[in-house]
C-alpha cells in the first residue's frame, strides 16, 4: 500500500537516463570516427549504456538518415529497464522502439514487437530493415496471409513484428500441434508493445479463439422477420443504459401466437428470441458494425476501424446476419481460446510505448506490474485546447458544430472532425455538403484510403470527418507554413468518448513537434455518454446564444467519463479474476502436453497403466510404432477434454453470479469450483486413454477409432458481448446505486 502511494502513475524517475544520454552526446565525435563493424561491437558490449546509446544513434543516422533527439534516447533505455514509455505524437516512438528491441536482442533475448494491425507490423520492420541489418541483426514479420513456412522463418529472426492477434493465433495452433515439427512460435522472452495501452488495457480480456469443426451457422431468418414486427414501448422496452431489451406481456402474446407455442416451455426458442431482438434494437448498422462484401464486419469502438477477424459469440453473430438478410458465417466448437492479456503475460519481460499512458497507469500496474516513464516532447508542445462547448440538446450541438466548422474552413485552415462512429461521420458529411463544402470522409468503410487521406489531412483548405481511425497511429504533417500561420491544424470532437485517452489521442493529431494547433470538443446533455453514465443529472441552464457555459457542466461531462473509465476497469478486474484460474491451469496442462509432444511421457503413461497390453502390442508391432500411437492417443484426449473443460467453465461462468443472492462470492464460488474440475479434468484424460489404448488397432488410422480430428480449424477473436454479461451489468447497476447514494 506504501508503495502504491508513493509511486503514481507516471512517475518513473528519468534522470539516469537523462545522464546516460547526455553523456552519450559527448561522445558523438568518437562514434562517428567508428566503421559499422565497430559501432556493433560497441553498441553489444555496452547495451543500456551512454557508449550504446552514441553507438545506434550513428547507425540510425547513417542507416535511416534519421538522428534520434536525446528524448527518444531517453525512452528507449526506459523501454530497456521495462517499463511503457509515454511519448507525444510526432517524437519518434517508431525508431525509439527499434532502438530499444535492439538492445534487448544484443542481450541474446528474441523480440516480438507487437502491433495492432499487419500494415504496421510490415511498414515498420521494413523501415527499421537497414538499422537492425547494420546491427548485424535478423529482423522479420508476420500477417495473416503468412504460411507456417513464413511465421517460422520470422519467429527464427531477432525481432520479429506481428500484430498482436497473428502471434496470439499461432500460439493457439502450436497448442494442437500433434508433431513438433508442425510448430511455429518459440518460447517467448520479449514483447515490445506499440500502441500499449490499446493493447495491454483496451482489448485486454478479448479471447482469441481457435474452432474446430466448422458447420453452418444458426439460421434464424424467421426469427429476425418477426422482431421485425414488434414494436419498442409495446412489445418490448429497453432497459436505463440501453444494454438490455426484454419482452412485455403484449410482446410475448404476439411472439407465442406467431410461433404457436408457449414461449418459455422452449428455452431454445427463448434464446432466439433474445437474440433476434438484441441484434433488432440494440446493434446498430454503421455504429456498432457495417455491411460490406456480403458480410457483417464489427468496428473497434477505440479504433474507430474493422475489427479484422473479429465477432460477436456464434449466436449473436447469426441474429445481426440474419437481421441483415445475410447468409450465415461459419461456427464451429471451440478447441481453445486465450486472452490477450493472458497471451502477454507469457513474457517475461515486457515493454511498451504510446502516447497515452499515464491514464492507465494503474491498470498497467495492477495487470502487468508495469510502470510508466513519460518523456518530454522534443520540443514543447504550443497547442491550444479549449474547454469544452456544452449544449443542452444534441441539435442544438449540431449546428453550433457545423456554423463553427464553416467559419473555420473560410480562412482556409486544415480541419479535421473526429466523430464517434461512422453514422455520425457520414451524417456530418452530408451536413456539410449541404452547407456547400466538400469534407473527406475516413472511416471503416473506406480504410484502404487511409493513407492517401491523412497524407492530405493537414494541407491549406483540407477538411477531413473522421472517426477514431485518425486518432491514434497517424501522423499529420502541416501542408505548408501558410497554414502555421493560420494556427496549424485544428481538431474537432463531436463529443467525448468513454475514455479521456481517445479524446487526447485525438488532440494529438494537432501540434507535432512544436507546431501550432488548435482542439476543441462539442459536447451535448443527450450525449450518449451522460445518459448511460449519468442519467439522473440535468445539465445546467444555457446562455442566451445557447451554449452552457457553467462550471458544473464541465464537471459533469468530465464525472461521466470517469465513471465509464471506473467501471470498464471493473470489469476488466472481474473479467480477469475468472480467466486467470484458466490460464493457470492451461499453463500446467500445456506443460504436461509438451513433455508428451516432444518426449515419450505419454507412452511412460499408457506403459505404466497397461504394461501387459502395451507388450502385446509391441509383439505385434514394435516399440516406435506403440510409443507413436500411445503419443497420439494422449494428445487427442488431452485436448478433447480442455475443449469440453472450455464449455463446462463458459457455463459455470454464464450463471455464477446468481450465487451472490444467496449471500455468496461469485469469484470464491468459481474458484472453488475450478480445482476439482481441473482434477476430474486430468482423470478423465487418463480414463479416455487407457480405454482408446486396450482397444487400440496398430494396423487401421486412429480417426476410424473414435479419435478424429477436426478437419480444418479456423480462429477468430470473440468481440465482448456489446451488451455485457449478466454480471457486467450488476457491476453496472452497482455503480448507479451508489452514485444515486451519494447524490442523496
Amino acid at each position: 500500500m506504501i508503495r502504491r502511494f508513493l509511486e503514481k502513475p507516471g512517475s518513473v524517475d528519468i534522470a539516469p537516463f537523462e545522464r546516460t544520454v547526455a553523456a552519450a552526446g559527448a561522445l558523438a565525435d568518437r562514434a562517428r570516427d567508428l566503421s559499422l563493424e565497430e559501432l556493433r561491437e560497441m553498441a553489444a558490449a555496452n547495451v543500456g549504456s551512454a557508449e550504446f546509446c552514441a553507438a545506434v544513434r550513428e547507425v540510425a543516422d547513417r542507416t535511416l538518415g534519421e538522428r534520434p533527439f536525446d528524448v527518444q534516447l531517453v525512452g528507449t533505455l526506459a523501454m530497456l529497464s521495462g517499463n511503457v514509455v509515454e511519448m507525444a505524437t510526432g517524437e519518434g516512438k517508431t525508431l525509439a522502439g527499434a532502438l530499444a528491441a535492439a538492445g534487448f536482442a544484443l542481450r541474446g533475448k528474441s523480440v516480438h514487437a507487437i502491433s495492432v494491425n499487419d500494415y504496421l507490423a510490415r511498414r515498420d520492420a521494413e523501415w527499421m530493415a537497414p538499422f537492425y541489418t547494420a546491427m548485424n541483426l535478423t529482423v522479420g514479420w508476420i500477417a495473416e496471409a503468412s504460411t507456417a513456412e513464413e511465421r517460422r522463418a520470422a519467429y527464427a529472426c531477432d525481432i520479429t513484428y506481428a500484430n498482436v492477434s497473428e502471434i496470439g493465433f499461432d500460439l493457439l495452433r502450436d497448442r494442437l500441434a500433434t508433431d513438433p515439427e508442425a510448430t511455429v512460435q518459440p518460447v517467448p522472452q520479449v514483447a515490445l508493445v506499440d500502441e500499449a495501452d490499446s493493447v495491454l488495457v483496451d482489448e485486454a480480456r478479448v479471447p482469441l479463439v481457435l474452432a474446430g469443426a466448422t458447420d453452418a451457422g444458426a439460421a434464424v431468418p424467421e426469427m429476425a422477420a418477426l422482431v421485425r414486427r414488434l414494436s419498442r414501448g409495446y412489445h418490448f422496452e429497453l432497459d436505463d443504459e440501453g444494454r438490455n431489451v426484454f419482452l412485455t406481456a403484449k410482446g410475448t402474446d404476439t411472439v407465442e401466437s406467431a410461433l404457436g407455442i408457449s414461449l418459455y416451455d422452449h428455452p431454445g426458442t427463448v434464446t432466439e428470441v433474445n437474440l433476434a431482438l438484441h441484434a433488432h434494437a440494440l446493434l446498430v448498422r454503421d455504429v456498432d458494425y457495417i455491411v460490406r462484401d456480403g458480410r457483417v464486419q464489427l468496428v473497434n469502438p477505440s479504433r474507430g476501424r474493422v475489427a479484422q477477424l473479429q465477432r460477436w459469440p456464434d449466436g449473436l453473430q447469426a441474429a445481426v446476419e440474419a437481421k441483415e438478410k445475410l447468409a450465415p458465417s461459419d461456427t464451429g466448437e471451440i478447441l481453445d481460446s486465450i486472452t490477450i492479456q493472458g497471451l502477454l503475460t507469457r513474457y517475461p519481460e515486457i515493454c511498451g510505448m504510446t502516447g497515452t499512458a499515464v491514464a492507465v497507469g494503474e491498470n498497467l500496474r495492477e495487470f502487468y506490474q508495469l510502470k510508466v516513464a513519460v518523456i518530454a516532447p522534443n520540443r514543447p508542445c504550443v497547442r491550444e485546447d479549449e474547454p469544452d462547448r456544452i449544449y443542452p440538446s444534441l441539435i442544438d450541438k449540431e449546428l453550433a458544430l457545423a456554423d463553427e466548422i464553416v467559419a473555420q474552413h473560410a480562412t482556409g485552415r486544415p480541419i479535421l472532425i473526429g466523430t464517434l462512429d461512422v453514422a455520425e461521420s457520414e451524417s456530418l458529411a452530408k451536413e456539410l455538403r449541404s452547407r456547400g463544402l466538400e469534407p473527406v470522409v475516413l472511416n471503416a468503410k473506406n480504410d484502404a484510403e487511409e493513407a492517401a487521406i491523412i497524407a492530405r489531412a493537414g494541407e491549406l483548405g483540407a477538411l477531413t470527418v473522421s472517426t477514431q481511425m485518425a486518432g491514434r497511429g497517424t501522423d499529420i504533417r502541416l501542408g505548408s507554413p501558410e497554414v502555421a500561420e493560420l494556427g496549424g491544424l485544428l481538431v474537432i470532437g463531436t463529443g467525448r468518448h468513454p475514455s479521456s485517452r481517445l479524446d487526447d489521442q485525438l488532440r494529438g493529431r494537432s501540434g507535432r513537434q512544436g507546431d501550432p494547433g488548435r482542439s476543441v470538443f462539442f459536447v451535448s446533455g443527450e450525449d450518449d455518454l451522460l445518459k448511460a453514465y449519468l442519467p439522473e443529472e440535468t445539465l445546467p441552464k444555457a446562455e442566451k446564444d445557447g451554449r452552457i457555459r457553467d462550471k458544473q457542466a464541465a464537471y459533469l461531462v468530465g464525472h461521466a467519463q470517469r465513471i465509464a473509465e471506473g467501471v470498464n476497469t471493473e470489469i476488466h478486474r472481474n473479467t480477469w479474476r475468472y480467466t486467470r484460474v484458466l490460464e493457470e491451469q492451461r499453463t500446467r496442462l500445456l506443460d504436461h502436453r509438451d513433455r508428451i509432444l516432444y518426449g515419450d511421457a505419454g507412452a511412460e503413461a499408457l506403459r505404466d497403466a497397461r504394461p501387459e497390453r502395451y507388450q502385446e502390442l509391441v509383439e505385434q508391432s514394435s516399440e516406435e510404432a506403440v510409443a507413436a500411437a500411445a503419443r497420439q492417443i494422449v494428445l487427442f484426449h488431452l485436448d478433447r477434454c480442455w475443449t469440453d473443460h472450455l464449455g463446462y467453465f463458459a457455463d459455470l461462468r454464464e450463471g455464477i453470479h446468481l450465487r451472490a443472492l444467496g449471500r455468496l462470492s461469485p469469484i470464491d464460488e468459481f474458484n472453488r469450483e475450478a480445482l476439482p474440475a481441473y482434477r476430474k479434468l486430468l482423470e478423465e484424460i487418463e480414463k479416455r486413454s487407457t480405454a482408446s489404448f486396450d482397444a487400440l488397432d496398430l494396423s487401421a488410422p486412429l480417426a476410424e477409432q473414435g479419435m478424429k480430428r477436426p478437419s480444418a480449424t479456423w480462429t477468430y477473436l470473440v468481440s465482448e458481448n456489446p451488451f455485457g454479461s449478466d454480471w457486467d451489468r450488476v457491476l453496472r447497476r452497482v455503480s448507479s446505486a451508489l452514485r444515486g447514494r451519494k447524490k442523496g
